[in-house]
């Protein structure tokens, strides 16, 4: 993939909005932004051109849609209980009135906007649509649960004019299509770091408790960000702040936390009328999502490696989207966390290494198959080879799914970031965006602390 650097700089003291810089994305780019809430979807929405923007979550498209900046700008939100009948109409509506064409979408509702363009008879592949994925870094973070957010992929590649855009895109993109890209890459010219409070400890538990009592008198806002919605209920309940809590979560988690836990301030679309001194937040709002406040919150991440693998949170692709979520700044980040010796080390070469030796024993079953003497025999070796771990890695047609491999690869790196004490200090202060202050907390085992921290982690797990 070749290469283009373009320079940001803060002018009076602001930074610049990327059309200062880059008037219009181009095609076949990759566009790493760098740092975030420099208006590359506000960029596209402003272009003088009909556009197509898959947008990785409804709240990012619920917050763009419903923010006064794009008041006129004729968006269209696609997301689950928005049907094709209503894309057509919008859609006819725009060209009669000589408007562009401005649809975000989820990747999972994306079939329904291709299918409204085929239904009018009009091709955006080829009829002047320029397709923008935002955040593409989700795909690789979320598809291991979400399936569907790669469904665009095939057509994403057969349009003319196309992009995609990350602050923290992945380091490497498996995917052979994306070889004739320009990463176009945004660099600041200034210091852009921002120190982070990394507090290891044996007692996640305890730890956060220690931090709610030192800002549960400031009259700033607490965004805490736990991937759980279980862990997070727990918490709240165990850190005695359930009436000064919100949960910005799932559809489904807020069902469970309204009907089944009769918590009822838990919301599935971002409203900073809803906000509470302590707001939890899931990885639904990790990225993309832009929360505009008055005051500069301070920032709370948790990870409990023993309650949940999926609470790991990645420095890249997870610290930096989080503190980007706030336009206007950040007071001060935190981390807790714990780590668990007995997870394996992992190393790239080394799961490329199994995959392939994956590859080849689904292989050699279909071989097998292909050879088998009797429709028995034959009906056993597809069923054996049906049945093994590698056909996580294929996509439905049979074929390697490039992402699946990087969301394995990804998740089994991260995990290592959690075995030991010192290996998230370095990719903290090596990812080029933090400067980590390390803190451990020690707590004896048998403490009041340790055995409440037991019964959250089975209230998670149960």
């Amino acid at each position: 993939m070749k290469e283009k650097v373009i320079t940001i700089s803060k002018v009076n003291g602001k930074v610049q909005h990327l059309s200062d810089i880059y008037p219009v994305i181009e095609t076949n780019t990759v566009l790493n932004k760098t740092i975030t809430g420099i208006g590359a979807t506000y960029s596209e929405i402003k272009a003088l051109r009909n556009s197509v923007i898959i947008e990785p979550t409804k709240p990012v498209i619920y917050g763009k849609i419903n923010n006064a900046i794009h008041k006129e700008d004729n968006l269209f939100g696609v997301y689950q209980g928005v049907y094709q009948d209503k894309i057509i109409e919008y859609i006819e509506r725009s060209l009669r009135k000589g408007k562009y064409i401005k649809i975000l979408t989820t990747p999972e509702s994306f079939r329904k906007v291709q299918d409204a363009f085929e239904e009018l008879d009009i091709d955006i592949r080829f009829d002047g649509y320029f397709l923008l994925f935002d955040e593409i870094q989700k795909t690789v973070k979320d598809c291991d649960y979400r399936q569907d957010i790669i469904l665009p992929m095939d057509l994403f590649f057969e349009c003319r004019d196309k992009a995609i855009v990350s602050a923290t895109p992945p380091r490497r993109f498996r995917d052979p299509r994306f070889n004739d890209f320009t990463v176009v890459k945004i660099t600041p010219d200034f210091d852009f770091h921002k120190d982070i409070n990394l507090w290891t400890t044996n007692s996640v538990l305890e730890d956060a408790r220690k931090l709610v009592n030192l800002l549960k008198d400031k009259e700033r806002p607490v965004f805490l960000f736990v991937n759980s919605t279980d862990m997070i209920y727990a918490l709240m309940e165990k850190l005695g702040v359930m009436e000064q809590s919100a949960v910005f979560c799932s559809e489904k988690s807020v069902y469970k936390l309204n009907k089944q836990l009769n918590f009822s301030a838990a919301y599935d679309n971002w409203d900073a009328s809803k906000i509470a001194h302590y707001n939890w937040m899931t990885s639904r709002f990790y990225s993309a999502l832009d929360i505009e406040l008055d005051e500069r919150p301070d920032i709370v991440m948790l990870t409990d490696c023993f309650i949940a693998d999926y609470t790991m949170i990645d420095p890249y692709m997870d610290a930096v989207q989080i503190v980007g979520r706030f336009r206007n700044g950040v007071n001060r980040i935190y981390h807790i966390r714990n780590y668990n010796y007995r997870i394996p080390e992992s190393t790239e070469e080394g799961l490329i290494d199994g995959l392939r030796c994956a590859a080849n024993v689904y292989a050699y079953l279909g071989t097998m198959a292909d050879s088998a003497s009797t429709p028995q025999q034959k009906e056993a070796f597809m069923q054996a080879q049906a049945t093994i771990p590698y056909t996580n890695y294929l996509d439905e047609n049979g074929r390697i799914n490039f992402y699946a491999v990087d969301n394995h690869i990804d998740e089994e790196i991260t995990k290592t970031l959690y075995r030991n004490k010192t290996a998230l200090i370095e990719i903290y202060n090596s990812c080029g965006y933090f400067t980590a202050h390390h803190t451990t907390h020690y707590y004896k085992i048998g403490d009041i602390a340790r055995s409440e921290e037991r019964r959250v982690g089975k209230e998670c797990r149960s």
